[in-house]
């Protein structure tokens, strides 16, 4: 019998055994026959892609011939401006591969002061904010604009294209960004809105450049044109520039609100939650003070930009003095303050060493002594265009142009002295010639991962650059068509 039980366990081992190797070979079967989901294709980070454009930057220097403009001071206005007609070749200086990472951190270093300014302003807006007294604001303009939620676009794109076209706004609209994002998502929209009614405004007022000595101001001047001359023709162009500009965000934010699945940031986890049930409707005695000191602040803030020639220095001393005071009248303790400005500029860092390192791409093209060859090869091209297309091919070269130089009042001290020549020659107004600068200078800033504006608000409002460069690239085709249009308008007019 034991016999028997024993041969009896060990056939049943045997059957469990081919039982097992059965089914694991239709498993295996089973997976050979099921078609595997493709990967989508995800997007690269920002570095990744600032890293890139290094690299083709870095190997441009080995076959790019080395040459530069000669330079003279201009005793009228101070500044330093390339002599037309003195390109001339010098020995070539490639980059060593090895030297990219000490160019990256030059980058760095050279942008300290608006990295610091930024890490202020998250510091500073941190405090703010935590007082609930932003968001208290927001709320009650949104129930302003319940009814016409959507007016808000084109109201906020006025009033910061304001800002653009007077005090030359760029860089400091990262201020104002958790403004237009607290209320657009109080409004149910999404945060692309909120950023783009704010951002985009400056950006449209800065390239109209009606009264703006930073772009019109300076290249005027190089041409010898009296200052904002031609004010009525830029003024036609902010208006076209405001219509279209609100059309599109308009079009966009309905789309998002119909289905939220459409906005370019669906999916993406936020460190925040922007979340309002709990906000009061009234605000209380400490939150009207933190508001009245904010005002009070904004105030001098614009007028030390538009008459005192403030610069990132004065800004980030009043947004220290501004979030500390804010946090006191609170009723914060200086522990509580340093706390909260810390966890605000700790989340912008990631956005700071973004604009440090795009940076780079401009300090290898002057180091190896490329940058002047690329701008005296951009400029010929105007000269072999036909007669026709000039006008719209300086738009299109400034455009580029603004890829190498991304400052405005730099990249007019170099080719305002090139184009003017240019412009005589072939019959065109100097008059142009400055408003293809200022539009081939002011488009481009708002999809350039060099224009430290752009990067400055995405730091800000935590938007990816890749996401935005999908909201913004059916735009900017937008604004590049108008601009051809300009140009050709321009001719027509005599402007």
């Amino acid at each position: 019998d034991l016999h028997r039980v024993d041969r009896r366990q060990r056939q049943m081992c045997i059957r469990d055994r081919q039982m097992n190797t059965h089914t694991e070979f239709s498993e295996d079967a089973n997976k050979e026959n099921v078609i595997q989901p493709k990967k989508k294709w995800k997007t690269p980070h920002t570095f990744v892609i600032l890293v890139a454009i290094i690299l083709i930057a870095a190997a441009a220097t080995y076959f790019v011939p080395a040459g530069e403009f000669n330079r003279y001071e201009d005793k009228a206005t101070g500044k330093t401006l390339v002599e037309a007609g003195s390109y001339h070749t010098i020995a070539s200086k490639p980059i060593n591969p090895l030297k990219i990472p000490v160019a990256i951190y030059t980058g760095i270093v050279d942008s300290a002061p608006i990295l610091t300014f930024m890490l202020i302003i998250g510091g500073a807006f941190e405090i703010i904010t935590s007082t609930g007294a932003l968001t208290a604001l927001c709320k009650k303009l949104s129930k302003t604009f319940s009814k016409k939620k959507y007016f808000v676009i084109p109201v906020f794109l006025t009033i910061f294209s304001i800002f653009g076209f007077t005090m030359g706004m760029s860089s400091e609209v990262m201020i104002f960004v958790p403004i237009g994002i607290t209320l657009a998502m109080l409004l149910g929209l999404d945060k692309v809105t909120g950023t783009a009614m704010i951002a985009l405004g400056a950006a449209i007022g800065f390239t109209a450049g009606i009264l703006n000595p930073f772009n019109v101001g300076v290249a005027q001047d190089i041409a010898e044109l009296p200052l904002f001359s031609g004010m009525g023709y830029r003024i036609f162009i902010l208006i076209v520039l405001l219509a279209a500009t609100s059309t599109y965000i308009i079009c966009y934010a309905k789309k998002v609100a119909a289905n939220p699945e459409k906005s370019i940031i669906y999916g993406i986890k936020e460190d925040q939650e922007y979340t309002f049930d709990d906000v009061s409707d009234t605000m209380s005695k400490r939150q009207i003070g933190v508001l009245v000191i904010m005002v009070a602040c904004f105030g001098i803030l614009i007028y030390g930009l538009s008459k005192l020639g403030w610069y990132f220095e004065e800004m980030s001393a009043l947004f220290i003095f501004m979030g500390i005071v804010c946090g006191f009248v609170n009723g914060y303790g200086p522990s509580r303050i340093a706390k909260e400005f810390g966890e605000g500029a700790k989340g912008i860092v990631v956005g700071c060493l973004i604009i440090g390192i795009a940076r780079t791409v401009e300090v290898i093209l002057s180091d190896a002594c490329i940058l002047d060859t690329i701008v005296y090869g951009i400029v010929n091209i105007v000269g072999v265009l036909p007669n026709s297309i000039k006008a719209v091919g300086m738009f299109l070269c400034q455009s580029l142009i603004n890829c190498v130089i991304v400052s405005g009042t730099g990249q007019a001290a170099v080719t305002m002295p090139l184009m003017v020549p240019v412009s005589d020659l072939v019959g065109i107004s100097r008059q142009t010639a400055v408003l293809a600068f200022q539009l081939g200078d002011g488009f481009s800033n708002s999809v350039l991962p060099m224009s430290s504006s752009l990067m400055g608000y995405l730091a800000v409002s935590k938007i990816p650059y890749s996401k935005w460069l999908k909201f913004m690239l059916p735009l900017f085709g937008i604004w590049t068509a108008l601009g051809c249009l300009f140009m050709l308008g321009a001719l027509m007019i005599g402007y």
